[in-house]
């Protein structure tokens, strides 16, 4: 009888991996492979994409996952096709279709549409979404041929540019607030120029200050030498780039490790020119010590802490 090998223990890993998403997996399944590649204990994702969608999806590992939150908080950008005089029961190519219509509209109705969803604007869920109702996902309600009255939620739409359009298809480029249905605003602006649409493809190309660019695939981390894998992790604080940072001699820092408010003097340290959320860092070694409010009269309150900073 053939020996089973045993399971590798799992290690700890810390970091951000900036994951190119392909088309026809779930945000899940990705998680579980990068953690299975890496040998990572702790693993988790900071927001899903619809298995149809592709792009960025930052992937958290250990001490990054204390700060997934301030990814789900952040703005997105994509860029999405739009197929116009195509409606889905999805508002993607999951779904069948459920009415077409003739495209004839102009670049310059177009242009005078967007600018009717930038902004502000009201937008209602799809059934098609993992909102809950009742304990339940929406999209179990929609399969069961039940539709269910949603209440409209603001976003904000902080940039919409249409990149390129060659009928019956639009290209357009979006930066948006999170919890933003790009599915949704596709149909939208098709019910806008009279033609319906629904969304032919969507790739994610930042989430706050992280870009695709610097984004690697499962297939390429999977072709990298086991023991390089974790080379290919951003440090834990890629999450909070878009703080201003706060450092900290040895002595304060251990205060602070150990959930101590800290009234500092701003003769000595270089203070951000605003109040609110900070990066904190251990003079000498820059060691990320975690998340903490800076707030009046210069006192520092502890948020997150980074449990490894204490051993370091």
């Amino acid at each position: 009888m053939a020996q089973i090998s045993p399971k590798k223990p799992r290690v700890p890993v810390h970091g951000v991996l900036l994951l190119d998403k392909g088309a026809g997996h779930s945000s899940n399944d990705v998680l579980i492979k990068a953690k299975r590649l890496l040998n990572a204990q702790k693993a988790g994702h900071t927001g899903t994409l619809d298995p149809f969608a592709t792009g960025l999806l930052p992937l958290c590992f250990g001490e990054a996952t204390k700060f997934s939150q301030d990814l789900l908080d952040a703005d997105k950008t994509y860029e999405a096709l739009v197929h116009l005089g195509v409606s889905t029961e999805t508002g993607d190519t999951e779904g069948a279709v459920t009415a077409e219509r003739a495209v004839s509209v102009t670049r310059e109705e177009i242009d005078a549409v967007l600018g009717r969803f930038r902004g502000e604007i009201d937008q209602v869920p799809p059934m098609y979404s993992a909102l809950k109702r009742d304990g339940k996902p929406l999209y179990e309600y929609a399969r069961a041929g039940v539709t269910l009255e949603r209440e409209a939620r603001r976003v904000t739409i902080h940039a919409l540019e249409l990149l390129d359009y060659q009928a019956p298809f639009l290209r357009l480029h979006v930066r948006c607030s999170k919890g933003t249905y790009i599915r949704v605003l596709g149909e939208d602006i098709g019910a806008a120029l009279g033609c319906g649409a629904h969304l032919q493809a969507l790739r994610r190309i930042g989430v706050g200050n992280l870009s695709i660019e610097h984004a690697v695939t499962l297939e390429t981390l999977a072709a990298t030498p086991e023991q390089e894998r974790t080379g290919r992790l951003a440090a834990v604080d890629a999450l909070l780039s878009s703080f201003p940072p706060v450092v900290l001699p040895d002595a304060l820092a251990q205060r602070f490790l150990h959930g101590q408010r800290l009234a500092l003097g701003k003769e000595n340290l270089a203070f951000p020119a605003e109040f609110g959320r900070v990066r904190v860092y251990r003079e000498g070694d820059g060691c990320l010590l975690g998340t903490a409010q800076l707030m009046e009269y210069g006192v520092l309150a502890p948020e997150r802490l980074v449990a490894m900073a204490a051993n370091a």
